[in-house]
């Protein structure tokens, strides 16, 4: 595939597993692997919850990945409600909306589609890089609340 010059970390790695290995969708990949990954207990039924948000909901729009990138972290910060816990969850989440932007250069799968998809890997470079935007992103969120 064309992510040979990438030097992939575990989490990438295993993305990548669920992406290609196991035939996902964007969004399920990221949150498949990041399951394992980082331990969140979300259960095989409730990934089903994911499944529709491939493809920019199949319309092009927000990007699967980031969807997929929000849920992993809203799952890790949140203990009851994002309502009650918008200050804890609002910079976080903004950061990783930030980093993905400019990461990618769009936010919609319209935008990053012209620039990431081929017909052999289809999304692969986009689910790479999203993995590593959130990686990233989880890592400064963990600092922040040590």
């Amino acid at each position: 595939d064309g992510t040979g010059h990438l030097l992939m970390s575990p989490f990438e790695d295993l993305v990548k597993t669920y992406y290609v290995g196991r035939c996902y969708n964007c969004c399920e990949a990221i949150i498949h692997a990041a399951n394992e990954y980082y331990g969140l207990n979300i259960t095989q039924e409730d990934m089903k919850l994911f499944g529709g948000f491939g493809g920019g909901m199949y319309s092009g729009l927000v990007c699967g990945n980031l969807i997929a990138s929000v849920s992993v972290l809203s799952k890790m910060i949140i203990k009851e409600s994002a309502g009650k816990e918008a200050a804890d969850v609002r910079p976080v989440i903004s950061s990783l909306v930030r980093s993905f932007r400019k990461q990618m250069d769009g936010l919609t799968c319209a935008e990053l589609k012209p620039k990431y998809y081929s017909k052999e890997d289809r999304c692969l470079m986009t689910v790479l890089l999203s993995a590593k935007v959130l990686e990233n992103c989880v890592n400064e969120w963990k600092e922040s609340v040590v």
